[in-house]
């Protein structure tokens, strides 16, 4: 019945009364005092427990993250040697591919040596005629349209001999055509009918290319 009567004591207190709770018994005030802590931890919890806990959700989605990205770095790092190996391995091909690419004052050589390849196949030029040089991302193509004459195993050392050039040369628009020998009654139709086979007329494109990290 003493703890009733306090709490129903407690609950009567108005604001004269708290001004003498000094002179409360010692049970209201234990009460009182137990009130005021709940209160006040209940506040701190709030306050300043809970947003810690925010901040520790955050700060462990963070570790994880850190964790994966020292995963993946550490991989890197384990494979460094075999990565420096391969950028060497490519920086060199990149070189060589690069230097069979012409500049400027290559293309003029480049064009007699083409010329060269056809007369040492022994193929009569028709014509030899460089077109526009088409740019393109980091190089220009120079496509040269070619005519020649003769026979069908001499089409095959000039495209060989094309082949051993040091400069990349692609052919394309190949044609190849049978030659009325009724046209022609000179001193070459005497040879070519000496020869073995036919007579035949070629027209192709031959495409350089150029670096364009000059320009």
């Amino acid at each position: 019945m003493a703890f009733k009567d306090s709490l129903a004591e407690l609950g009567s207190l108005n604001g004269d009364d708290f001004q003498r709770i000094g002179t409360a018994p010692i049970l209201v005030k234990a009460i009182l005092i137990l009130l005021v802590c709940l209160v006040v931890t209940g506040l701190g919890i709030h306050f300043m427990i809970t947003p810690k806990f925010d901040q520790l959700k955050v700060v462990e989605r963070k570790e994880n993250e850190l964790r994966l990205k020292f995963d993946q770095e550490q991989a890197k790092a384990a494979n460094l040697s075999a990565y420096k190996l391969q950028l060497e391995e490519m920086r060199s091909a990149y070189s060589v591919m690069v230097r069979q690419l012409p500049n400027k004052t290559d293309i003029e050589s480049l064009l007699v040596d083409l010329s060269q390849t056809s007369v040492a196949a022994g193929l009569d030029v028709e014509f030899f005629k460089p077109e526009s040089e088409l740019p393109r991302e980091f190089y220009a193509e120079y496509p040269i349209s070619i005519s020649v004459t003769g026979r069908y195993h001499q089409f095959g050392e000039f495209v060989s001999g094309l082949a051993a050039l040091p400069r990349i040369v692609t052919l394309s628009g190949i044609d190849i055509s049978a030659i009325n020998e009724g046209r022609n009654n000179g001193g070459n139709n005497n040879v070519s009918s000496g020869s073995s086979g036919k007579r035949l007329k070629m027209d192709l494109v031959a495409t350089t290319y150029r670096y364009l990290e000059e320009d």
